[in-house]
């Protein structure tokens, strides 16, 4: 479909655009939107990207489609009204408490309100004073910020298929919330934070708990440790201008040096751990043929999503820990010898993409002796937070190495932070020596992108391994009921709860919409550290045979957990 429509005056060709605010965008508009994005379905609830017709008809750009020789107005007089009411009544009916707002500077309610010139409003405020829901371990629901664009909602049910949250009550009471009154944490939500990255508003928040890691950075009876996840390195600059996919490893090292951190590690080495440790029980597994399928368990929504939905297949649902708690029990063992001369507690802090990653640190199965393995997880944008507080300039800081010996991962670590990750990682050791190059980059490729669900059959000495990686748990929900009806057949599968994997994770900076583009750079920059590590392969790390060798010594079975 093709054709040319009249915008403004002037000429805007199309040609595939799904509608007529696609049109307008693509030809230099940027017209404002709250419950518009392109990855869920339209809903056209907010009317803030509406438009006159050459007839006087205001009509709702993101759900009309198209039409050769269809005029219209983007910024008319009538249409400059409409938004600037939107906009009052929406704020009418809001919270406006925005110097205490983590959503302050970001809110598009807010930029928008700048943007229009709104600096008093007309109608009284009519807001009403509900509960704040502080229940979920990982996000914080603040009903009083709400504007009811409904995003949380089509994105919880839409990508994740759970259905945590929806409209309740008509008219001028409609509200969103959990059914049954239920508070956040009671309910099927499996903490992504997904219903975050879309928020418009300061509704939906990561729980921030930077105030216990500054705590934890001024107590001398501690020593903090940190360990980056590999995601958190190509998004954290876009909070500072860059641009997604920009690697600053180096940056975020030194940052955590000045705000008191003793030792930088990377989780890329204990992603390392996870290959090794996996790829064992996959063979085993499968020379076995028990609980096959096997799924990855790195992702803490995915686990429990299944535990909640499909209980029966937690046995298949591999045994190892995510790299993030099986750095923790390392780190743990590592440091018990030294505390005890020091006189120190070590206290262990994870940066994460991931809100889910809260949630499952403090599951009680990661807790030995009354000592969690990872005693507290902040995400990319809380360290952006940090960052800001302190007041250190991103662009002009000077980039330090990680420390020693838990320092250095290799690329198939790396990879871990995108959908496909995972697969590949096992695939370059169950492959080594197996394949020439050429043949083994077209066997990675077959689990590379950004497609719904990738399929891959691979034959090693003369046994057929089925593969399959998906990312968003509706595709995973499909893909499992197929799994179970037997119309689909494997002996691994990846599951990512977000996405795209942990570059787009619900504690990542939030760009104005989700974009396909952004996850691509992000994964690009993933890929981009992997060409030039030195290391590609997990198992080539000297660091992982010395973890094994020395401070795991007769306790790898700590590094495993039953769900």
């Amino acid at each position: 479909m093709s054709g040319i429509m009249i915008i403004d005056g002037k000429k805007a060709p199309y040609t595939n655009q799904k509608n007529i605010l696609s049109v307008i965008r693509d030809s230099g508009i940027d017209l404002p939107t709250f419950c518009y994005h392109s990855e869920l379905s339209i809903y056209g609830a907010c009317r803030m990207c509406s438009v006159e017709t050459s007839r006087g008809e205001i009509i709702a750009s993101c759900s009309e489609r198209p039409k050769d020789g269809l005029e219209i107005y983007t910024n008319s007089p009538r249409i400059r009204k409409y938004r600037k009411m939107i906009l009052e009544l929406l704020l009418a009916n809001h919270d406006k408490d925005c110097t205490a707002c983590e959503r302050t500077g970001k809110c598009q309610l807010q930029n928008l309100s700048k943007r229009y010139g709104l600096s008093r409003n007309r109608f009284t405020q009519l807001a009403q004073v509900n509960g704040v829901d502080n229940s979920s371990p990982s996000i914080v629901r603040n009903p009083n910020k709400c504007i009811k664009c409904g995003d949380c909602v089509m994105v919880c049910e839409e990508i994740q298929g759970i259905g945590a949250l929806g409209f309740v009550n008509r008219g001028s009471d409609v509200i969103i919330k959990p059914a049954f009154n239920k508070a956040l944490a009671d309910t099927s939500c499996i903490n992504c934070g997904q219903c975050r990255i879309v928020c418009p508003t300061g509704a939906i928040t990561i729980k921030n708990e930077t105030e216990k890691e500054w705590d934890a950075l001024y107590d001398k009876s501690k020593r903090v440790i940190v360990q980056i996840a590999p995601a958190v390195r190509v998004a954290l600059g876009e909070e500072f201008g860059k641009k997604p996919g920009e690697i600053s490893t180096g940056k975020i090292v030194a940052i955590l040096k000045k705000l008191g951190a003793e030792e930088v590690f990377d989780t890329t080495l204990s992603a390392d751990l996870t290959v090794i440790e996996e790829s064992n029980e996959f063979l085993e597994r499968y020379s076995k043929g028990e609980n096959l399928p096997l799924f990855t368990s790195c992702c803490p929504g995915w686990v429990k999503f299944a535990e909640d939905k499909y209980p029966e297949l937690v046995k298949n649902i591999s045994t190892c820990k995510s790299p993030q708690q099986m750095f923790g029990t390392v780190l743990r063992e590592a440091y018990k010898e030294k505390d005890l001369e020091d006189g120190r507690d070590t206290f262990i802090l994870s940066v994460m993409p991931c809100t889910a990653k809260k949630a499952e640190a403090a599951r009680p199965e990661f807790t030995r002796g009354g000592m969690r393995d990872v005693d507290l997880v902040i995400t990319t944008q809380e360290l952006a937070i940090m960052i800001q507080e302190i007041g250190i300039n991103f662009d002009e800081i000077e980039e330090e190495a990680m420390d020693m010996p838990f320092g250095i991962g290799s690329g198939a670590g790396v990879i871990f932070g995108t959908t496909g990750g995972v697969t590949e990682a096992v695939l370059r050791r169950v492959l080594k020596n197996k394949f020439g190059k050429e043949d083994c980059e077209i066997i990675y490729n077959r689990v590379r992108g950004l497609e719904s669900i990738k399929e891959a059959v691979v034959t090693v000495d003369g046994n057929e391994f089925k593969l399959a990686v998906v990312h968003g748990l509706k595709n995973a929900n499909n893909l499992i009921r197929q799994i179970k009806s037997g119309e689909k057949n494997y002996d691994l599968v990846e599951v990512m709860a977000c996405t795209g994997g942990c570059i787009a994770g619900g504690g990542q900076p939030t760009p104005k919409l989700i974009t396909r583009e952004t996850r691509i750079l992000r994964a690009k920059g993933l890929y981009n550290i992997d060409k030039t590590n030195l290391i590609k392969d997990s198992e080539d790390n000297y660091i992982v045979k010395n973890v094994f060798e020395d401070i795991m010594k007769d306790k790898r079975h700590l590094l495993h957990v039953h769900h």
